[in-house]
């Protein structure tokens, strides 16, 4: 019985180093992939970051020419405004009217209690 364990011995040393080498080589690989799985996350970064850029610029350009022309158009509403003050107070006591009509009525639409107006 003696004799038997001692070979198994060395059989269960050689295993035992052939699975240390696995792991190792493993452990090696799994470096390998994460080094990889981390470049490719900076160049992810990289080109999300330009993209977000390249759209902040475009939105930016955007959005001056955009103020530039509500500038220019309420300079030439200001103009019209002073050169005909009567059509102004006019146009503006219109609009306040039709406001408060449409105030009143989704007012009334929205009263759940019926009215009688007799």
């Amino acid at each position: 019985m003696a004799d038997t364990n001692k070979s198994d011995t060395p059989h269960i040393d050689d295993i035992q180093k052939a699975l240390e080498k696995q792991i190792a080589e493993l452990r090696k690989e799994i470096t390998r992939i994460n080094k990889s799985i981390s470049a490719r996350g900076a160049e992810m970064l990289d080109d999300a970051s330009e993209q977000a850029s390249d759209f902040y610029e475009t939105a930016a350009s955007r959005a001056s020419r955009t103020a530039q022309q509500l500038r220019t158009q309420a300079q030439a509403v200001s103009e019209v405004a002073r050169e005909n003050p009567g059509t102004t107070t006019a146009v503006i006591g219109v609009i306040g009217l039709l406001g408060f009509l449409a105030g009143l009525a989704i007012g009334q639409s929205m009263n759940d209690t019926p009215r009688r107006w007799y």
